[in-house]
């Protein structure tokens, strides 16, 4: 019988169980709120700044005051007002709300919380995050509306608005209207647009002088003319070797319209030679993004995400580290490509390697429009032409051609990890032979790689690949179908299916043929030719859940493009045609993708005469197409890649008829909707080079310099390690566009001054007695340029423009030091209308508090000379070296500004006359090293006036074009060019007279002309050119030097936690956070692709 239980124990034992409950859920409620905050709070606006204040609290604390400043730093009250903190969060709110009105892509929870992870996971200043984190309480809904919105909506919004054809059609369309109805280049300058001339002249050719009517001359070097060549062939949809390029590029011929970030332009070549061109161009430019948003939405909402729910994250321990002698990747995409690969992980795309000549990739995660470069140390050699697929956890690429090593076939691989950021190698014991232009397809537990043409021609072989085990097993070659390359691949859960293709042997065999491969029976079935597609190589496959359909690619190149396809069942081996009445025009090396939901997404590629940005949505139940929206598609290209991510085709890369050599972007197409999106560049600055950069202890700020082949560039980027992001520099005041100028920070602004654009160095004001040419002068105008230069206050993201008064000449390839109170700026030329050359030994002392110039004259000045160095040694700028039009130099001089005195520098132990090398202050002595080619250098003591040779040991090798930073016990030097682009450099202990070699573990892509900082303990890296001087870049890369004494950054200072309830006074503020604390491979696809 059971025994009755007593009420009474029966009631304690409900109130003790009650009471345990209690006390667990209140000693789990803090634990929980820790990780999670789940709530339905607003911000007003009055806190939001107030957050804002917090932030910028930080990172002024983090700039660097210099050492040279006479006097302390000022409270941030100082150089902010409050009224520039409110216009910073009614900026950020006002860009979140049209993200809403006029994209209907509101900001989510889930992309704030993302936003917020990565910012975490990937800071490169982890101490200035973790301020910032206890600066606003901790609060995780506090961090996600006040540091993570303002960077994610100015992201996306920026990015969005740039090419939207809503926004900007109409000038788009008043564009081609002016196009065409002023086709012939005499009437360029009767349309609606901008005109402006350039002549190109080749400085190293003795080709003819230049034309006496071009008023813009820009003197390039070969690589440089060749970089241009190529461009402008590539404008007019040719692409080509070298030789052909010339021929490519047309006399009196308007190009089609072009599109650029902010504007429309079109391009005619007036007149041509062999070491010269005469350019002409309409520019439309769009309307800038803050006074469109500032009409658009003049009232700033209260936005809050809808359901918000956030995690804190924790920022990463691995973040603090920074291991010597290491190269980390700057965030943003990759340089674009062709002959990559793409996988879709879940969360995110991973694209990797192409051109035949890049090991190189990025993590795209849609959430947070942002791009995280993929790791390269251990990652497999460079390649294109090779597989990709992604395992649950891991992406697998394979095989593939080396186009930098003899274009090597390849049977090497790698697996890379996006969760540690980590290769590990495959196996190559019993690996397939090597290959490229092969398939693979992911089983569930083994990759499948079959097909593909190596030196010993068009193979039939294949391999089976066991990740768990690293280890390899052939796939039978009974019954299999004959070798090939351009075929397709699919999986349907239990075969893999090959089908077309293409091979060579003598006459030109496009395939119409293809196998069922059984992995577990190590078997091969032929697929059905009856009612089969006809042949065909350059197609697209995917795989339906029950059928495989093929479609389009190309039967007879450059015209046999197909619009035709077919529906494949494995279960009963038969084809239906797909149909073709209603389906996209013809065409070869798309992209197509299958959405789960009875639709394939075809888009882009070749097609007869040119490229395409058409696509369309197929629909096997009805067998019928649905055009994709043509609005705001990416850019016309071929040999793109596409992924699905569950709700969005992603394209990237691929070749357009706009850029060269590849494109770097792409876009986002949403089905639901039939609306397209463009891919961002995480704000990260358009590739170029001779830019300028400067630290200021928070961020690195690049600005200017040469993007396209003939266009100078107002716009640039600040880059904050601290959340590891990009954030544009505002062009509203900024200074006009221009390379070859200088930039130095005074610790509260960055002043750049000088310069070219289009061929005319920068500034105004009378021509200087001490000018020299190497040519007899000739009369020569003011250029009609109003403005010198600009100083750039990162904290407001404002613009103010430098006194023209007193200024010194117009000029380019000059020098400037900051003294503490003056910037000194000395020497350059200027090239004018008629080519005539002019050197300058003047200069000028601008000191920004009264805005005001004074000169640099006085007794024992140095020659004239351009493409020198300068140092400020803490009392005097020492110039020295140089170009004085007639040879190099090797003369120098230091010069007092009290005093307004220069004395010589010995030339007794001198180094080499040489121009366009680097120059350091080591707070005792000056180094010159490199230039002209040389590898050599020289110490110069300034109290002693003795040069002490540099060592040749293990020195780098001899360059120019390169950088060199000093980071408080060595110098650092990078880059550069001597034949071609160098991804070498050394570092030089003055103490020892000793060189150690940079890592080529991990180090970024060879270049020249790019600009370098030193942080503090890292040299960042970023720019420049590279590919043989015909391609720009936009990556960038931190190089660890932790031996270096690092440069003092000022200790953070407890601060107040603003909270909920804080209310800013009416006295001056801080600035608001703004979002992130304050860019011929061997060309397969032609027939024959492989002999």
């Amino acid at each position: 019988m059971k025994k009755p239980i007593n009420r009474h124990v029966n009631a304690h034992f409900i109130r003790g169980a009650f009471y345990v409950l209690l006390l667990l859920a209140v000693c789990l409620i803090p634990f929980a709120l820790a990780q999670r905050t789940v709530s339905k709070r607003t911000l007003t606006f009055a806190e939001r700044v107030a957050y804002q204040r917090a932030i910028e609290e930080v990172c002024w604390r983090h700039r660097i005051w210099p050492n040279e400043n006479p006097d302390s730093k000022p409270l941030l009250d100082a150089v902010m007002t409050q009224a520039q903190l409110e216009k910073k969060v009614a900026d950020y709110l006002r860009s979140s709300q049209a993200l809403q009105d006029y994209w209907q892509r509101p900001i989510t929870a889930k992309q704030l919380q993302a936003e917020m992870d990565r910012m975490a996971k990937h800071s490169k200043q982890p101490e200035v995050l973790r301020e910032i984190f206890a600066a606003l309480g901790y609060d995780s809904f506090v961090i996600a509306e006040c540091l993570a919105r303002p960077a994610l909506a100015d992201r996306l919004l920026r990015n969005w608005y740039c090419h939207d054809e809503r926004i900007h059609g109409e000038l788009k369309n008043r564009a081609e209207a002016d196009l065409l109805a002023h086709p012939a280049v005499e009437q360029m300058k009767q349309t609606s647009g901008k005109y402006s001339e350039i002549e190109l002249a080749r400085s190293d050719s003795p080709g003819e002088k230049a034309t006496r009517d071009s008023a813009h001359t820009v003197k390039l070097k070969s690589f440089e003319w060749g970089q241009t060549m190529h461009k402008l062939a590539a404008t007019f949809h040719h692409r080509g070797a070298a030789s052909q390029i010339s021929d490519a590029v047309p006399i009196g011929v308007l190009s089609p319209l072009q599109e650029e970030e902010t504007s429309y332009y079109a391009t005619a070549v007036i007149a041509k030679s062999d070491d010269h061109l005469k350019l002409g161009t309409i520019t439309w430019h769009k309307e800038p993004l803050e006074s469109w948003l500032a009409r658009a939405e003049k009232q700033p909402a209260m936005t809050v995400a809808a359901g918000a729910s956030y995690s804190l994250p924790k920022i990463s321990d691995m973040a603090d580290s920074c291991i010597d002698d290491t190269w980390t990747a700057l965030p943003g995409p990759p340089d674009g490509r062709i002959e990559h690969t793409a996988v879709w992980t879940g969360s995110e795309m991973i694209v990797w390697g192409g051109n035949g000549d890049q090991n190189t990739g990025g993590k795209y995660n849609p959430s947070t429009d942002s791009w995280i470069p993929t790791g390269n140390t251990n990652a497999p050699s460079p390649r294109g032409y090779h597989t990709a697929i992604w395992t649950g956890t891991e992406m697998i690429v394979w095989g593939g051609y080396d186009g930098s090593n003899g274009s090597n076939d390849l049977n090497t691989g790698g697996r890379y990890n996006p969760g540690t950021d980590s290769w590990t190698a495959t196996s190559t014991s019993n690996a397939p032979a090597v290959r490229a232009v092969h398939t693979a397809v992911w089983t569930g537990s083994h990759m499948i790689v079959w097909g593909g043409s190596s030196t010993s021609g068009y193979l039939n072989t294949g391999g089976r690949y066991n990740p768990d085990t690293d280890s390899w097993t052939a796939t039978s070659t009974t019954n299999a179908p004959s070798g090939r390359i351009e075929h397709r691949a699919v999986w349907t859960g239990s075969e893999m299916i090959v089908w077309g293709g293409y091979f060579y042997d003598g006459n030109q065999h496009y395939l119409n043929t293809g196998g069922r491969y059984n992995p577990d029976t190590d078997s091969w079935t032929a697929t059905n030719t009856a009612n089969a597609p006809s042949s065909r190589t350059w197609h697209t496959a995917v795989w339906t859940g029950n059928e495989m359909i093929v479609w389009g690619g190309s039967d007879s190149f450059p015209n046999g493009f197909l619009n035709s396809g077919g529906r494949y069942n494995p279960g009963t081996d038969s084809w239906v045609a797909t149909n073709s009445a209603d389906a996209p025009e013809p065409r070869a090396l798309h992209t197509a993708v299958w959405t789960g939901s009875n639709e394939m997404i075809v888009w882009g590629g070749s097609v007869v005469g040119s490229e395409t940005n058409s696509g369309a949505r197929y629909n096997p139940s009805t067998d019928s197409w649905t055009s994709t929206s043509p609005t705001n598609a990416p850019i016309a290209r071929n040999q793109h890649t596409a992924v699905w991510t569950g709700s969005e085709m992603l394209v990237w890369g691929g070749a357009d008829n706009q850029s060269y050599p590849y494109s770097d972007d792409g876009g986002r197409y949403d089905p639901a909707t039939d609306s397209w999106a463009p891919i961002s560049s995480g704000n990260t600055p358009a590739a170029r080079l001779e830019h300028t950069a400067v630290w200021t202890g928070t961020e690195m700020i690049v600005w200017g310099g040469r993007v396209r082949y003939t266009s100078y560039s107002n716009t640039g980027g600040r880059y904050i390690p601290s959340i590891d992001d990009w954030l544009a520099t505002s062009t509203t005041d900024a200074p006009s566009g221009r390379n070859l100028h200088t930039a130095i920070w005074t610790g509260a602004e960055m002043i750049v001054w000088g310069g070219n654009e289009f061929g005319f160095p920068l500034n105004t004001g009378a021509r200087n007695n001490t000018q020299s040419a190497p040519s007899t002068p000739t009369p020569t105008p003011t250029p009609p340029i109003p403005a010198t230069g600009g100083r750039y206050d990162p904290g407001t993201d404002t613009w103010r423009a430098t006194s023209t008064t007193n200024a010194p000449n117009v000029r380019e390839n000059h020098t400037a030091v900051w003294t503490g109170t003056e910037m000194i700026v000395w020497g350059g030329s200027w090239t004018d209308m008629y080519n005539h050359r002019f050197l300058f030994n003047s200069g000028g002392q601008y000191d920004p508090i009264s805005d005001s110039w004074s000169g640099t004259g006085g007794s024992g000045v140095p020659d004239p000379r351009d493409s020198h160095s300068a140092v400020w040694t803490g009392t005097e700028m020492i110039v020295w070296g140089g170009d004085n039009g007639f040879g190099f130099v090797n003369t120098g001089g230091r010069y007092n500004p009290l005093t307004g005195i220069w004395t010589s520098t010995s030339l007794t132990n001198v180094p080499t006359g040489r121009h366009e090398h680097t120059a350091v202050w080591t707070e005792s002595e000056m180094i010159v090293w490199g230039g002209g080619y040389d590898n050599t250098g020289g110490r110069y003591n300034p109290n002693s006036d003795t040069w002490t040779a540099t060592s040749t040991t293990g020195a780098p090798a001899g360059r120019l074009g390169h950088t060199a930073v000093w980071t408080g016990s060595e110098m650092i030097i990078w880059g550069g060019i001597y034949s071609s682009e160098l991804n070498t450099g050394g570092r030089y202990n003055p103490g020892t007279d000793s060189w150690t070699a940079t890592s080529l573990t991990g180090e970024p892509a060879a270049r020249s002309l790019h600009t370098a900082i030193w942080s503090g303990n890292e040299m960042i890296v970023w720019g420049g050119q590279f590919v043989g001087g015909f391609s720009l870049t936009h990556t960038g890369a931190r190089y660890c030097a932790q031996f270096g004494a690092p440069s003092p950054t000022p200790t953070a200072t407890a601060t107040a936690t603003a909270t909920a309830s804080v209310t800013p006074t009416a006295t001056q503020t801080a600035t608001p956070w703004s979002g992130r604390c304050a860019p011929t491979p061997r060309l397969r696809p032609t027939p024959p692709p492989r002999p």
